[in-house]
């Protein structure tokens, strides 16, 4: 849920719409996604200052904080979101154990921008680290997969406003679209979603991943780190992706459309319902 100081993710502005056709010009107003400096602190130290939409700040601290393997989702005490004049802080505060993992965490020397994943880390060996591995995961049918795209469809309230924002959507073997988070950035809108499935005591290992944006190899590494073995994608992968999916032993695939999808890595977790049984491909 958003919160309620939060800046609006919308802004309405006007415009002048030339038509190619006749040459006309027309007054328009066009809902805009708004983009906010989101400021993230461990222990009311900073750390990194993400661009982002304004809503589900906490969803992004958590889901930030365990995708980038700063702390478990267990070593998180409390997350602290206020308005500042130039953004958004969320302060998150770790049981004291746990401190000591920003000592090992890739540390930002810029701002993290909405379409950068890695903005501001310092050395090759962290931004290409080696991957975790995934547990055994779900087994889904291609039909689960193409109804969880129609949920994810549905669930892009921004989007269908801005068509602007990239959506994650978490779904069960089933298909079925249990949540739907929304950003500007696509890595913000994949840290959102898995913040909030973990806030809201969602099994990893009984799910999958549908993201809208294109599936860079960070993508992967987020959703590895969150413990989910099947990430999906209406976009393209790149090579670097599929690597490293194939590395944690993740099921990728890309260019879900309506008319079917791509499997690039791990096709034994897609199986076939044929005459009342499930059959491997």
């Amino acid at each position: 849920m958003s919160d309620p100081t939060a800046p609006s993710p919308v802004q309405a502005r006007p415009a002048d719409f030339w038509r190619r056709a006749d040459g006309s010009v027309e007054a328009i107003t066009r809902d805009l996604a708004d983009e906010t400096a989101i400021g993230l602190s461990y222990d009311s130290r900073p750390y990194v200052v993400v661009m982002g939409t304004g809503a589900d700040v906490e969803d992004l601290a958590v889901g930030f904080t365990v995708t980038e393997r700063i702390a478990a989702y267990a070593d998180i005490a409390r997350v602290t979101v206020s308005a500042a004049k130039q953004g958004l802080l969320a302060d998150v505060l770790l049981i004291p154990a746990a401190g000591r993992a920003l000592n090992l965490a890739r540390r930002r020397t810029l701002e993290a921008r909405s379409s950068c994943g890695l903005c501001g880390v310092e050395s090759l060996g962290e931004a290409v680290r080696p991957i975790a591995m995934v547990g055994q995961g779900p087994q889904v049918t291609r039909e689960a997969i193409q109804a969880a795209l129609a949920g994810l469809e549905a669930g892009q309230i921004l989007g269908r406003r801005t068509r602007a924002t990239h959506a994650a959507a978490w779904a069960d073997r089933s298909g079925a679209v249990i949540l739907v988070r929304e950003d500007v950035g696509r890595h913000n809108a994949l840290d959102k979603l898995i913040g909030a499935a973990l806030r809201a005591g969602l099994d990893p290992s009984n799910a999958f991943i549908l993201v809208t944006s294109r599936l860079s190899y960070e993508m992967v590494d987020k959703t590895a780190a969150a413990g989910v073995a099947i990430l999906a994608a209406v976009s393209a992968p790149t090579a670097l992706a599929i690597r490293q999916a194939r590395d944690a032993g993740m099921t990728l695939i890309a260019l879900a459309r309506d008319d079917g999808h791509a499997v690039f890595t791990g096709p034994e977790r897609i199986v076939e319902r044929i005459v009342g049984r499930l059959a491997a491909p």
